[in-house]
């Protein structure tokens, strides 16, 4: 009992290096200038409250202050690389991870079709494509640190051509037994498909609105979890 505790003390009295920033893409194996074609806040902070506008893109209380002017071109179908960091300048090591080892959760991948990958950001038509849980024991960020920060998704191959925004977003669990609790850290990038198919999910979500305060309170410690049901819809499927 008291190494439990200990445990749910340090998870709430986390430093704040425990936390990330989706800010790196690379297309198909190869990666883009850190911070091109990204929409990034100003501080690596977790969002917490799931009814705000924040939850399309992060905001306020992380301003969005790293506008990129330009727009990656990918084909449907092509592979996409997201990396996260810690901060906007910091490199990941062994010792200074994305995230902090403590911060087990799952990680998502949404993307939205736009008028314009540079314009205002969506609060509906979001579609996820990848998530990532538990899985034998192992939560999806210890995978993600594993791989320097960095996950691999596949575009949908039916997509049509036009703008998207693509949502990478990780939720940290380690004081998720009440709300608000989670850390939801999320970022988007600007894409544009010039080569693809001519379907859109005809299910789709909107942000804020696609969590409930329930959907992200879950108790990580105490029993030990074997499972865990991931937010949101499931992946879109052509």
């Amino acid at each position: 009992m008291l190494l439990l505790l200990a445990v749910l003390g340090a998870a709430l009295v986390a430093p704040v290096r425990s936390h990330t920033i989706f800010q790196q893409i690379g297309i198909n194996g190869q990666m883009a200038e850190r911070h091109n074609y990204m929409r990034l806040p100003n501080y690596d902070g977790p969002v917490t409250d799931v009814t705000t506008a924040a939850m399309a893109c992060n905001g306020d209380p992380n301003p969005l202050t790293h506008f990129s002017p330009n727009v990656a071109t990918l084909a449907a179908g092509s592979e996409v690389t997201l990396k996260w960091y810690h901060t906007l300048n910091s490199e990941n090591t062994p010792s200074n991870p994305a995230i902090d080892s403590s911060h087990k959760g799952p990680i998502m991948v949404y993307m939205a079709k736009v008028d314009s990958a540079t314009g205002p950001i969506p609060s509906d038509g979001w579609f996820k494509i990848y998530e990532d849980g538990l899985v034998n024991g192992e939560w999806a960020i210890d995978r993600m640190n594993a791989n320097n920060g960095a996950i691999t998704v596949k575009i949908p191959s039916c997509l049509p051509v036009g703008d998207y925004l693509l949502r990478g977003e990780i939720i940290a669990l380690h004081a998720a037994g009440s709300y608000p609790g989670a850390q939801l850290y999320m970022e988007c990038a600007q894409l544009r498909v010039t080569s693809g198919g001519t379907t859109l999910p005809s299910s789709t979500v909107s942000f804020p609105g696609a969590y409930t305060p329930n959907d992200v309170t879950f108790q990580l410690y105490w029993p030990v979890p074997t499972s865990y049901d991931i937010p949101g819809p499931r992946p879109f499927v052509c």
